[in-house]
């Protein structure tokens, strides 16, 4: 696998985050997630985009980070928010994810964040498990979905 930096926009990017839209809508009956972002907020040193290609040049998984500090949407400073982790089915099951979130966080430290947070959600078992295997700890809800039942919020120092 070979991943490398993308902008948001790039078209991998945005054919995989119409996938992984779709499979929010499926999960949870809706239009997918609907957090405000833009291609900015990806862009070093605030944040950082990633797509892993397979050996014939296809985009099988992406996530990203970008910056936030203290907000009213519980956000605290020096927070790096985790975004976008999708891997898409027939690539699942060889750690494409977990290569990704450990190169996002390695980036994030570099870039002076102390914390790295993510929202996802109780349908959404696999990424759970992910997370919780690599660290992260239930926190305080925060983000566009603060309020939302199925929200789980999760953080882990940087």
């Amino acid at each position: 696998m070979n991943i490398r930096r993308v902008t948001f926009d790039h078209p991998d990017a945005v054919k995989l985050n119409d996938q992984v839209q779709a499979e929010y809508a499926v999960r949870y009956g809706d239009e997918g997630d609907v957090t405000p972002l833009d291609p900015s907020m990806f862009e070093p040193p605030i944040g950082l985009y990633l797509m892993a290609y397979d050996a014939q040049e296809r985009p099988v998984a992406t996530g990203g980070w970008r910056t936030q500090d203290e907000n009213d949407e519980g956000y605290s400073d020096g927070d790096a928010e985790l975004k976008r982790m999708y891997v898409i089915e027939e690539a699942r099951g060889n750690g494409l994810a977990r290569r990704i979130l450990a190169a996002l966080e390695v980036d994030a430290r570099a870039a002076g964040r102390t914390r790295m947070v993510l929202e996802t959600g109780n349908k959404q078992p696999e990424a759970i498990a992910l997370y919780a295997s690599s660290g992260y700890e239930p926190c305080v809800k925060f983000g566009h979905y603060r309020f939302h039942e199925d929200s789980r919020c999760f953080a882990k120092l940087l």
